[in-house]
This record gives C-alpha cells, structure tokens and sequence, in this order.
C-alpha cells in the first residue's frame, strides 16, 4: 500500500561532508529505524524518492548523494570504466565512499539501520555491509555488484552471522549482466551471511515485484533488531 511522502531540502552531514534529503516525519510518529538510500552512477538523491511511499511511516528514511558531481544533476560514489574485461573502477574513490558512508552512519542517533541502492548504490551499500556489520543491520544489492577490491576489508565470519543481505537482479541486466549477481549470491553463501536472492524479467531498473519484495525482506531484517 502506498501513502505520500515529502522530504526536506538538501542538507549537508558535518562530520562525512555528505549531502542527503530526510523524509518528513508524520507528525506524532517516532522513527523505530533507519533506511540509507543510495542512487546509482548519474543519478542523485531524488531518484529512489519513489520508494518511500511504500515504506512504513515509523522509518527514517534518507537519500543520499553521491560526492562525484559528473555532470549537472548526476553524481557517483566513484569513477567507472567498462572495458572489454568488464567495469575497471577508481579503489581510491569507492574506499573513500565507504568511509564517508560509515561516519555518516555513526554520526546518526543510534537506530536499527538497513543501507540500499541501486546500481552503484548497490555497490556502496554492499561494500559498508560487509566490512561493518556492526554498524548496520543489512543491506540490499539492487542491480548491483560486490566489488572484488572489497575483500581485505570484509568483516570476520563472527561479525557477519548478524548480517542480512537482499540481492535482486534483472536476468536481462545489460550493464551488469546476470553473473554479478551469481557471484554476489556465491560470495555471500561462502561467508555465511544469511541473504535472499531474487531474479526478475527486467533489465538495469527496478520493478514493483522487486520493491514489494525489498520491502518485505527490510520488515523482517528490522524485526530481529
């Protein structure tokens, strides 16, 4: 079921220098946790607004921007290359990302957290995931990749057993092609962390079956914390 929803105007996190839009709350309605949303390479903040009105009211719910500007109103959590031997990132400015993500996490009221996106998004909220399990609850992997560059930074077999992950992916994703997400689910199968792996009939987008079932993966992750 979907209600209306607004959000404040762009603010600016002190302590990440992140830029990011805030949900606004219903009156009389105290936030019970937290969802980071993260826009894909060009987009922005605004484009995962939509999402907000199938989510419960008591969520905290923030947009993020990436801090590359590449173009007027697109951004990226860092520079990417396709090549024929497929996407050659910048490590420097993906590890600087998931810093800036994790001090804007911390900065935060305490408050169960989940951390989405898609695309790149979906990249950055893997990346924290997996190597600070403790600072958020789950994440979800939307038409996404877990980088390989990530793995000395992966969390313990003991820090992840509280982790949840949702992966979804278009079996005719023509930006990042099926496979990624096969590895993805084959990487998160190895460290043990407890996930779900959805395919759709879609392509690099999202879908109301896939939002539908996000948002019920997001209820039952925050229902264990």
């Amino acid at each position: 079921m979907s209600h209306p929803v607004s959000f404040s105007s762009l603010q600016v996190d002190a302590d990440s220098a992140l830029q990011f839009r805030q949900r606004v709350q219903a009156q009389g309605v105290a936030p019970r946790a937290r969802l980071l949303l993260l826009h894909g390479v060009g987009g922005n903040e605004s484009n995962l607004a939509g999402l907000a009105q199938y989510l419960p009211a008591d969520l905290d719910v923030l947009l993020l921007r990436g801090p590359l500007q590449i173009a007027a109103q697109g951004f990226a959590w860092f520079q990417v290359n396709f090549s024929a031997n497929g996407p050659v990132i910048n490590a420097e400015q993906a590890e600087a990302s998931r810093q800036q993500l994790l001090t804007f996490i911390q900065a935060r009221p305490a408050l169960p957290t989940v951390i989405a996106g898609f695309s790149q998004g979906g990249i950055l909220s893997a990346s924290v995931g997996l190597s600070a399990p403790g600072s958020v609850a789950g994440f979800g992997l939307l038409s996404g990749r877990i980088l390989p560059e990530l793995e000395p930074h992966i969390a313990t077999a003991e820090a992840l057993r509280t982790l949840s992950a949702f992966v979804a992916h278009g079996r005719h994703d023509d930006k990042l092609p099926l496979f990624w997400a096969e590895r993805a689910d084959a990487w998160l199968t190895r460290l043990g962390v407890e996930h779900q792996t959805r395919l759709y009939d879609m392509g690099h987008e999202l879908v109301a079956e896939e939002v539908s079932d996000f948002v019920q993966w997001l209820d039952a992750t925050l229902q264990r914390h």
